[in-house]
This record gives structure tokens, C-alpha cells and sequence, in this order.
């Protein structure tokens, strides 16, 4: 089959519709099934415009991306928090995304680190029996075992969350960077996420996180979000 790739980049615009009222508001603007589950997308109107919508939240609740024209997003917004929407912005984002362990592209996600180093072997089939990219190297990273991975950190951190690329310490030693951090307000901690040596990729090791050269002690954490770890509320 033929497959036509249109960069629509600065055509299209998206929202982001997420919290536990999502699905309320959503209703009475759309004809869009929203009983349909996690993952799932589909066309529809939002507010009388024709849209997208995909059934995914970067926050970690019960929602949706509204992907549509431009032209045609002032309409939904206007209507969406007419329908009684609060927006929130990007440092509110962060926070949630944080709070899930949901990796951010170019910090926590990047050519510095291979698939497998985060977390991210799960997407990726190497039972395929076509060849792709790569698929040399992750078979054999996989074979030898990776030397850092990804981890979830909870940071004792006071009055400053870890920026981006502290240092992770571990006695004298420093054992990993930090690749983004902040504070979680449902769960009522700062949170780092970040890189260490895989050894100390164990829930309860201790560490400490160096934050404009103090170091503050941190815990690895479980391999799960510390907010909603069976995403009910995702899947509501």
C-alpha cells in the first residue's frame, strides 16, 4: 500500500481535556462515543467543528486529546471552558506527567540514551522477522544488559526541586544525572526522574541528588507511577 506522510504542523492545533469531569464536559460539545477506551481515537466534531479525538491524557487522568484546524480551535476552547473547563498550563502538566513517571522528549527521552536504558523495551519487537534500524544493537544490549536505566526518584529535596542533570550520588560516588524533576502535589513530594547504574535500580536503594551543590537524600522508587499505579483513573 501507498502511504502519503503531510506535515500539518502549523495547520493543526491540540488540547488537552483531562480530570475526572473530562468526560462530563466532553459530552454535551460532541458526538464523539466517549465510552470507547483508553488508546482508542476517533473523528468527530467538538463545539461544531470537525476534530480528532484520541483517548490519552500526558496528565495521568481520565481524558482526551481534541486535535482540529487552527482556524477552528478558538471555537472549541471558548466552548470547552464555557462547558466548565479550568485551563492549566504547561508547569501543571509537568507536575502530573511527573507524578506518573511519564518521560518528557529531549530530557528524559534522548539520543543520550538507548530504548532499553528508558524503559522503553516494551514498544519495541524484536521477535519481527524483518530487519529495521538498530535492531542489531538493541539485540545485543539486551543480550549483555544495560549498564543505567530509568528510575523514579523521591527527593527530600526542601525548598528546591532537581533540575535538570544534577548529579545522583551514591557514598562518594556519582552513580547517575537526573533528567528532570519537580514536585508532585497529589502525592505531596518532589520527585526526580533520571538515570542511574542499573545495580541501584532497586525500590528503597538510597541515593542523594545534588541540587545547586547541596545533596539531598533520595529513594529509588517502585517500577510504577506513584499516582494511581493501576490506572483506574485513566481508564475510568
Amino acid at each position: 500500500a501507498t502511504v502519503t506522510v503531510e506535515d500539518v504542523t502549523t495547520t493543526r492545533d491540540t488540547l488537552i481535556v483531562t480530570g475526572p469531569k473530562s468526560r462530563e464536559i466532553l459530552s454535551g460539545l460532541t458526538d464523539a462515543d466517549l465510552s470507547t477506551g483508553w488508546l482508542t481515537h476517533q473523528a468527530a466534531t467538538v463545539a461544531g467543528q470537525p476534530a480528532y479525538l484520541i483517548r490519552v491524557s500526558f496528565a495521568g487522568e481520565l481524558g482526551w486529546e481534541v486535535h482540529a484546524l487552527n482556524a477552528d480551535m478558538p471555537t472549541i476552547y471558548d466552548a470547552i471552558v464555557a462547558g466548565g473547563a479550568k485551563p492549566f498550563g504547561m508547569y501543571a502538566l509537568n507536575s502530573l506527567r511527573l507524578e506518573k513517571g511519564y518521560r518528557a522528549w529531549k530530557g528524559d527521552l534522548s539520543t543520550d540514551y538507548s530504548l532499553l536504558e528508558g524503559g522503553l523495551g516494551r514498544f519495541v519487537k524484536l521477535d519481527k522477522p524483518q530487519d529495521f534500524p538498530g535492531k542489531a544493537a538493541i539485540q545485543n544490549e539486551k543480550q549483555q544488559g544495560v549498564k543505567k536505566t530509568f528510575v523514579t526518584l523521591k527527593v527530600d529535596a526542601g525548598d528546591t526541586d532537581a533540575p535538570y542533570m544534577s548529579c545522583v550520588w551514591h557514598g562518594d560516588q556519582i552513580v547517575g544525572e537526573t533528567t528532570s524533576g519537580g514536585w508532585g502535589y497529589r502525592v505531596n513530594t518532589s520527585i526526580a526522574l533520571g538515570m542511574i547504574k542499573a545495580e541501584l535500580a532497586v525500590a528503597g536503594t538510597e541515593l542523594e541528588v545534588e541540587i545547586y551543590g547541596k545533596k539531598y537524600r533520595a529513594v529509588v522508587q517502585e517500577d510504577q507511577p506513584m499516582w494511581d499505579p493501576e490506572n483506574e483513573r485513566l481508564r475510568a
